[in-house]
């Protein structure tokens, strides 16, 4: 069965821009309702698709963090190429590790990482988390569980995480450069990631324009869970301050 795969997207609201990131394993679709909402209080959001993601699920094993921070700097170019000279990043997880590192390479007006991870909980639970993504999206083709399984046993991603774990890694040790005006966000009740990460992140930023909020009734995919809209008036009232 052939199902509908999520698509990147751009939502042109205005002048401001706000560059959105999705998840390791995610898609746009993470981030579509934030993008909705921005574009109708006046911002162009776009939201770019990393290698590998939003497709079968084989398809993320041939690629990697290179091929997906160079997806973030396409689609942070693509919003310049657009006329659009000041840009903010708003990213979910491993899109949240990334808005990080774009706030030390590259002029943005402000950072918002959400669940961002600093270091992994484990490897065997990424590697689970792997597993469960493909699944999933495998019985969203119809196909048996006995096929599922099969095809699942031939999956091989530890390579890719074990470049992720690298990736996560250099980012946390380079956050200290970080100067922007940055608003750290973490679910409470987030089983993917170590929720300390939240901690290092405000620590460690060196700009004094930082503030963390904690979502009491959130878990990891914080834009999808039950304290969303509280989540994007904050995004909104955070991008509100920021110097445009």
């Amino acid at each position: 069965m052939k199902i509908a795969l999520p698509k990147p997207f751009t939502f042109e609201g205005g002048d401001k821009a706000v560059l959105l990131l999705h998840g390791f394993t995610g898609s746009s679709a993470d981030v579509r309702m934030i993008g909705r909402y921005l574009e109708k209080r006046g911002y162009t959001c776009h939201a770019p698709h990393y290698k590998g993601h939003g497709v079968p699920p084989e398809e993320l094993v041939h690629s990697g963090p290179a091929d997906w921070w160079q997806d973030v700097v396409d689609g942070y170019n693509f919003l310049k190429e657009k006329g659009h000279d000041k840009i903010a990043v708003v990213g979910l997880s491993l899109g949240g590790v990334f808005s990080l590192k774009l706030g030390y390479t590259m002029p943005v007006m402000g950072i918002v990482p959400m669940c961002a991870p600093m270091y992994i909980k484990s490897e065997e639970i990424m590697y689970q988390g792997v597993l469960d993504y493909a699944r999933e999206f495998k019985k969203r083709e119809g196909k048996s569980p006995e096929v599922i399984e099969q095809e699942i046993s031939a999956f091989e991603p530890m390579g890719t995480l074990k470049e992720l774990q690298a990736l996560i890694a250099d980012v946390r040790n380079s956050i200290d450069m970080i100067y922007t005006p940055t608003f750290v966000v973490q679910a409470r009740h987030d089983n993917m990631i170590n929720t300390d990460s939240a901690n290092i992140i405000y620590n460690n930023v060196e700009t004094d324009d930082k503030k963390l909020k904690w979502y009491e009734e959130s878990s990891h995919v914080i834009t999808l869970d039950k304290e969303k809209e509280q989540l994007h008036e904050d995004i909104y009232a955070f991008l509100e301050t920021l110097d445009w």
